[in-house]
């Protein structure tokens, strides 16, 4: 360790910072990891007299103790083995989030292992951090920090079509859209779709090898929640990769690695929360594994989701390609609930983004609204405070339990009338009014990222009404 981070610790600036690096440089020598040795030092500042037999650290301990440094930390607070951070803040962007998300966020900066935490506009309640929540650690990875639908993202195609082609031959692409798309949490093809993800080395981890026979009955398929496969009216303001400024016929859809995605983060939470089980209860969805070591593990699965779930989009948008009949002129596809190396501040770190958009720049991605309102393909400005990330959607203002509750599908009929969109399927649980104001949440985060293109959907497919969420 270096000394400023020892006496950005607590430890006093002298004699002891030498015993504490070499105490520290033993312990990594010995297989501790770069963040069990600084809680092992967090713990030694608040409580040194526990430390002075240890065959490491008692000459780091005793040395505290004479100093007289010892001293109850008011930026810390100790539960079981673990010396949680109370005092580190996060940047958030955009109002009208959720008070359990802001709490989970909270949550989320006691972790030792947290290093900076920024919020997008389009927050809202997740499994330990929230979604819309970005949160960079040490050397560690967080399974639900990544979330249980691995790598879930978007992807358009964009037609040198015009996109009156939708209301002159109606009947033309909701038969594209009912033809080559499944979706619903069994969802499969038969026959079964081909793509070379399938020809990789699925025995990379033990869970892979398990899920590879599922992964390849639902390879090309869009499962549930907020999934969708939709048709609509892209307009361009400016060239992008050599398409030039107009209206165009695109598809645009939102899915990611389905049932094998939500095995793999089941199996590796739990997992991680059997390593940490003296977690506080209200913390434990944020047990980490180490990078280095069994976390390596995790990571593996992670990314072979990642080629996973852009292989299902791929060949969602293959067969759309080939059933429409034209060569696309554009086609963009980023995801997020996902988990990056990235070097932020001058520090390596693991940049987990769970419902975060990439938003390096020049990065391009797709922000969608709802079915009723625009989706909009992005360019990154690359604010370093929000660790080069924006919003994914506009973010759930509804439970799915409130909106059946509370809609009818008779004014959601007339709603999507008047809007002139025409559903083919979904639930009552993704009527537009469960979403933020899409606009809004863009006003929110104009310095994380600037609109390049608006799209609107017009013909949309999603799961029928009933089904279990995967999202």
């Amino acid at each position: 360790m270096k000394a400023r981070e020892l006496i950005k610790m607590g430890f006093p600036d002298g004699p002891i910072i030498p015993l504490a690096r070499a105490a520290a440089g033993s312990a990594r020598m010995q297989g501790y990891t770069k963040h069990k040795v600084r809680s092992i030092l967090g713990s030694l500042l608040v409580e040194p007299q526990r430390f002075e037999d240890d065959p490491l650290f008692g000459k780091v301990a005793e040395a505290v103790i004479e100093a007289g440094v010892s001293r109850k930390r008011q930026t810390a607070k100790v539960y079981g083995d673990y010396n949680w951070n109370e005092s580190l803040q996060y940047k958030v962007w955009g109002r009208d989030i959720d008070p359990e998300a802001h709490q989970q966020m909270r949550n989320a900066c006691k972790l030792p292992i947290s290093v900076a935490r920024p919020l997008m506009p389009d927050a809202h309640v997740g499994y330990g951090l929230p979604i819309g929540g970005v949160l960079a650690t040490d050397n560690t990875v967080i399974p639900y920090a990544v979330g249980v639908d691995i790598a879930c993202r978007m992807m358009m195609t964009v037609f040198e079509l015009p996109p009156e082609k939708l209301s002159d031959e109606p009947d033309c692409f909701q038969k594209i859209l009912k033809e080559n798309t499944r979706f619903g949490v069994g969802s499969e093809w038969k026959p079964r779709r081909s793509h070379p993800v399938m020809d990789e080395d699925w025995r990379v981890t033990p869970v892979t090898a398990k899920v590879k026979d599922l992964a390849h009955r639902q390879l090309g398929t869009s499962g549930s929640g907020n999934h969708f496969v939709e048709f609509g009216e892209f307009t361009l303001e400016e060239p992008v990769k050599g398409a030039k400024p107009g209206r165009y016929l695109a598809v645009l859809s939102h899915s990611g690695s389905r049932g094998p995605g939500n095995k793999i983060a089941t199996q590796y939470s739990k997992w991680a929360m059997s390593k940490h089980h003296k977690m506080p209860k209200e913390l434990r969805h944020l047990a980490w594994l180490d990078l280095g070591g069994d976390g390596d593990e995790y990571w593996a699965a992670m990314e072979l989701m990642g080629r996973y779930a852009s292989a299902n989009h791929h060949i969602i948008h293959r067969q759309i390609v080939n059933a429409v009949g034209e060569q696309p002129i554009l086609q963009i596809e980023n995801h997020h609930n996902f988990a990056w190396r990235e070097k932020h501040g001058g520090k390596d770190v693991i940049v987990h983004r769970k419902g975060a958009t990439p938003a390096d720049k020049g990065a391009l991605g797709i922000i969608p609204g709802s079915m009723t309102t625009p989706a909009y393909l992005v360019e990154g400005l690359g604010d370093p405070t929000s660790l080069n990330s924006a919003s994914h959607g506009a973010g759930r203002l509804i439970s799915r339990k409130a909106a059946k509750r509370q809609f009818q599908w008779s004014e959601f009929k007339k709603y999507l009338a008047e809007k002139g969109v025409t559903l083919l399927s979904a639930g009552l649980d993704e009527a537009p009014w469960v979403y933020k104001n899409i606009d809004e949440v863009m006003a929110a985060q104009a310095s994380l990222v600037r609109a390049l293109a608006r799209f609107m959907p017009k013909l949309v497919k999603m799961a029928p009404a009933g089904e279990r969420p995967e999202d």
